[in-house]
């Protein structure tokens, strides 16, 4: 039954002389819905099928299915067939966003992606928080259902195979840049020239102090570009410097310069320089990863290098509205404050 009223609202639209036959389906499929014909979950008609009873080219229903996939008012389940995804039809594009976690510099990044992308744009958040598992798992769950993929990756190579299953038009790579073999579209930073260059500005103030402490966690989502460059720093630079896998609290010390990439490491360290009346820039040195506006305040400042997430956000945004191509690495730059 619903098959054959399904046909007629196609059917209806054949007198309108502006639609071409890709168009005609498309829209006979909205109405459709707006008449509740179809409800979320129902299957549509598969291209052999939609052959049979509308006689249309098969390029052109797939044309017409895959444009209904990409604004997320359809999807497609391997093996099954297409189905009834949302039943907005206002809905122009649904969009897969899968990043690391919810840190207020990726925050920042977030809400400035889902502002520029506009009301009609449908966003779903996911996180993978560096777990391969978790990564896998929703890459297999997203696959097919959206019109446009936005991920930053696991920075490892069984990553790749699952991201390169994406069609590269679909796709967008932000954060950690991956080697896919196909051209791709990415927006990534660059760790290892610009975060030597942000040492090499600082070196000067770390010489003023007596050692430089790294907090480091190895096989974690930090950079390791991040820790070749510092070590290479402290080595063309003589300067005492160590890593450690993490801050121990309670455990702060004069004359030491302090640098974490993790917020939770940073506010255990602000905290007991505080309880122990350390001031940052003078007692002792820190210096912190991503930058954020609550580390332009407190302490009068913590010093930071950081790429723009905002403007990350904004022409990851631009990506997705208008398919043009991007191959964009953004730098760390250095942010000198009162801490370091």
């Amino acid at each position: 039954m619903k098959l054959h009223q399904l046909i007629i609202e196609i059917k209806a639209l054949e007198d309108v002389s502006t639609f071409s036959k890709h168009e005609q389906l498309v829209q006979g499929i909205i109405n459709a819905l707006d008449q509740k014909i179809l409800v979320r979950g129902d299957a549509l008609p598969s291209v052999n099928r939609m052959i049979r009873e509308i006689g249309f080219a098969g390029e052109t229903i797939a044309k017409a299915y895959k444009e209904l996939v990409n604004r997320g008012i359809i999807e497609s389940k391997h093996r099954k067939g297409y189905f009834v995804a949302n039943e907005d039809t206002e809905q122009h594009l649904r969009v897969c966003l899968l990043i690391y976690a919810f840190d207020t510099f990726q925050e920042t990044f977030y809400q400035t992606f889902r502002n520029k992308l506009g009301e009609n744009v449908q966003l779903d958040l996911f996180f993978h928080h560096n777990n391969f598992a978790v990564f896998e798992n929703t890459i297999n769950n997203v696959k097919g259902k959206y019109g446009m993929y936005v991920i930053a990756p696991i920075d490892s190579p069984e990553a790749i195979p699952l991201v390169a299953q994406f069609p590269m038009n679909k796709l967008l790579i932000v954060d950690r840049q991956l080697e896919l073999s196909e051209e791709h579209s990415f927006i990534v930073q660059e760790f290892k020239e610009s975060s030597y260059k942000a040492f090499e500005e600082l070196a000067d103030r770390i010489k003023e102090f007596e050692q430089f402490v790294f907090f480091f966690k190895q096989e974690s989502a930090e950079p390791n570009d991040i820790l070749n460059s510092f070590q290479r720093f402290i080595k063309d630079y003589k300067v005492n410097g160590i890593v450690k896998s993490k801050y121990e609290p309670g455990s702060i010390a004069p004359d030491k310069v302090y640098f974490t990439i993790h917020n939770l490491e940073l506010w255990e360290i602000l905290k007991d320089s505080k309880i122990k009346g350390l001031k940052p820039g003078k007692d002792l040195g820190i210096l912190s990863h991503n930058d954020d506006n609550v580390k332009e305040i407190i302490f009068d400042g913590i010093t930071t290098f950081s790429i723009d997430f905002a403007k990350m956000g904004e022409m990851a945004a631009e990506f997705v509205l208008f398919r043009k191509p991007i191959r964009h690495i953004m730098k760390n730059e250095l942010i000198r404050r009162n801490s370091l």
